[in-house]
C-alpha cells in the first residue's frame, strides 16, 4: 500500500566518488599541504641548489682536519725577548731570573707581558734557566713560545670557497729560512691571499723569527703543513686550482699567464735550488719573473710578493 511505502535511506558513509560540493575532488585532494617550506628545501630553487652544492663539498672534505702542531720554542736574551713581545709573538710564559739586575729591557719585558695578559710570569733561579736553555746566555730572561697549530692544506681552499672567493695560496718548496716564511705570510696578507702551505720536513716553520718578520699578520693568515707537498698540490688541482711554479727558466712570463685571476696556487722554491724536480713536474705551468736589471734570482719573500701583486691586480681588473 502507498501509505506503507518508505523511501530508501541514502547511503552517505560508504558512498564512493566525490562528495557534494567538493568540485569533483576527492577528500585527500582537499587536505592542506602544510606551511610553505623554506627556499633551501624547495626543489629547483636557487637556494636549494646552493645548499646541495655546499653539502656535497662538505662531504668531500673531512671535517676539522688539522696539519698538526709544531714544537715549543724558547726565546733567550733580553733584546730578543723584548723584540718578540713588541711584535706580538704568541707566548705562554716569561721566566725571570731571581735577584736579577733590573734594567730598562727587563722592566719593558715585564710591562709588555703584563699588559698583554695571558702570559705567566715565573721567577726561577739561574741554574734552572741555564738548564732550560742548555747554557745559552739568557741574561736572566727566557720567553716560552707555545707550539704553532698548523692548518690542513684543504682548510685554506675551503675557507676561500666558503667566503665566495677564488683561493689564492702560496706553497713553499725547500724554503728553510723562517724570515722568508714570515715575509711570505706578510705578502699573502697584504694581497688578499688565503694562506701559505709548507712541507712538514726540511722546511721553515712558524718560529718566533717567522712571527716577527710577518709583522703581526701571522695572527690572521693561516699556515698549513703538508706531509707531502706534491700530493697536496695534486689535491688542489683536483679541486680546480691552477698551480703555477716560479722558475728562472719558466716557459712564460708571469704577466702573460691568463689563469692568475682564478683559483690559484703559487709555488716558490728556495733561492739557491729553486723548485725540486717532482714539484716542478707537478705544476701546471712554470713561469718566470722578468728582471731587466740582470739579477739571477729573487729570494722567496720578494718573488712571492711580485707574483701575488700580479694575481691581485688581475682580480681587481
Amino acid at each position: 500500500m502507498a501509505g506503507n511505502s518508505q523511501r530508501p535511506n541514502r547511503r552517505t558513509s560508504n558512498k564512493k566518488g566525490a562528495q557534494v560540493g567538493s568540485g569533483g575532488k576527492r577528500r585527500r585532494g582537499l587536505e592542506g599541504k602544510g606551511p610553505t617550506p623554506p627556499a633551501e628545501m624547495r626543489k629547483g630553487h636557487v637556494k636549494n641548489r646552493m645548499a646541495n652544492a655546499k653539502a656535497r663539498q662538505s662531504a668531500r672534505r673531512p671535517a676539522a682536519r688539522r696539519g698538526g702542531k709544531g714544537t715549543s720554542e724558547l726565546v733567550v736574551g733580553r733584546n730578543p725577548v723584548v723584540e718578540a713581545l713588541r711584535e706580538g709573538v704568541p707566548a705562554s710564559t716569561l721566566y725571570v731570573q731571581q735577584f736579577i739586575d733590573s734594567d730598562e729591557r727587563v722592566r719593558e719585558a715585564l710591562k709588555l707581558a703584563a699588559d698583554r695578559g695571558g702570559i705567566h710570569l715565573m721567577e726561577a733561579p739561574r741554574p734552572e734557566l741555564d738548564r732550560m736553555t742548555n747554557g745559552l746566555n739568557h741574561q736572566g730572561l727566557v720567553l716560552q713560545i707555545p707550539p704553532y697549530e698548523y692548518a690542513h692544506p684543504e682548510d685554506l681552499s675551503a675557507a676561500a670557497y666558503d667566503d665566495g672567493e677564488d683561493p689564492l695560496i702560496v706553497a713553499l718548496d725547500g724554503v728553510t729560512d723562517p724570515r722568508n716564511l714570515g715575509a711570505v705570510v706578510r705578502s699573502v696578507a697584504a694581497f688578499g691571499g688565503h694562506g701559505v702551505v709548507v712541507p712538514e720536513r726540511r722546511a721553515a716553520g712558524m718560529t718566533a723569527g717567522a712571527w716577527k718578520t710577518s709583522a703581526g699578520t701571522a695572527a690572521r693568515t693561516p699556515v698549513a703543513r703538508a706531509t707531502n707537498l706534491t700530493r697536496a698540490l695534486e689535491a688542489y688541482q683536483k679541486e680546480g686550482l691552477f698551480v703555477v711554479g716560479l722558475a728562472a727558466d719558466g716557459e712564460a712570463e708571469i704577466q702573460d699567464v691568463a689563469a692568475l685571476d682564478g683559483p690559484l696556487v703559487i709555488v716558490v722554491g728556495s733561492e739557491g735550488k729553486g723548485l725540486s724536480r717532482l714539484v716542478g713536474e707537478t705544476c701546471d705551468m712554470r713561469v718566470r719573473i722578468p728582471m731587466p736589471g740582470g739579477a739571477e734570482s729573487l729570494n722567496a719573500g720578494v718573488a712571492a710578493g711580485v707574483a701575488l701583486y700580479e694575481a691581485a691586480r688581475r682580480r681587481r681588473a
